[in-house]
């Protein structure tokens, strides 16, 4: 015949294993502060090297001139675009990141197009000007500087600057202007400058 347990005794025990569980719980909540603590000294580490290497970056390419301002009186627009700046690389290395003089910093920007060459007003970084004689030429493409669009997402413009040849990657808030931008681009970096077509009056009153 079986003796029934005491109840104390039957008390006790679950208050053991009440006690171990609580004691787990604790254990677990340890554990996951330390993951998370450590979670975020990773990526304190991984901004810390980025942010040296854009540093790095930035002292090597400090050969790189002043970047030109717009002149006074720049001309009578022939296109503009509303947009954002998605950066400048060297031409035809869409990963080799140019960041002297803000060139790397991302930003909104405002392009205008006249005779004298473009120029790129960024709220909140370094405006700059590329003259026609420096002009290179344009295309449409996807991807510059570690970012990618969909294919023709993107107007790259390539232009020269000092020693160097640079990409400069745009995307305006209408797609469809980038085609114009390139058919201009094209025309003023092969020489010829003609008049204005009705299109570019368009987009020059936007």
């Amino acid at each position: 015949m079986t003796t029934p347990s005491h109840p104390v005794a039957g008390l006790a025990g679950f208050a053991g294993l009440a006690a171990e569980q609580k004691s787990q719980d604790v254990t677990d909540w340890a554990a996951r502060i330390g993951w998370v603590v450590g979670l975020l000294l990773v990526i304190a580490l991984v901004y810390w090297l980025m942010r040296e290497g854009w540093k790095w970056r930035g002292t090597l390419q400090g050969d790189l001139p002043e970047l030109p301002q717009a002149p006074a009186e720049p001309g009578e627009p022939r296109l503009s675009m509303s947009g954002r700046y998605h950066g400048s690389t060297t031409a035809g290395q869409w990963l080799d990141r140019i960041v002297a003089h803000g060139l790397g910093n991302r930003s909104r920007a405002e392009l205008t197009l006249t005779d004298q060459g473009v120029s790129v007003v960024r709220p909140g970084a370094q405006d700059f000007f590329i003259p026609t004689a420096e002009l290179r030429g344009a295309r449409l493409d996807k991807g510059i500087a570690g970012k990618v669009l969909a294919e023709g997402g993107l107007l790259v413009i390539t232009w020269s600057h000092g020693d160097r040849l640079i990409d400069s990657g745009f995307r305006s808030d209408h797609a469809a202007e980038h085609s114009a931008w390139v058919e201009v681009v094209g025309r003023l970096t092969s020489g010829a400058v003609p008049a204005k077509t009705q299109s570019e009056d368009t987009e020059g009153a936007r």
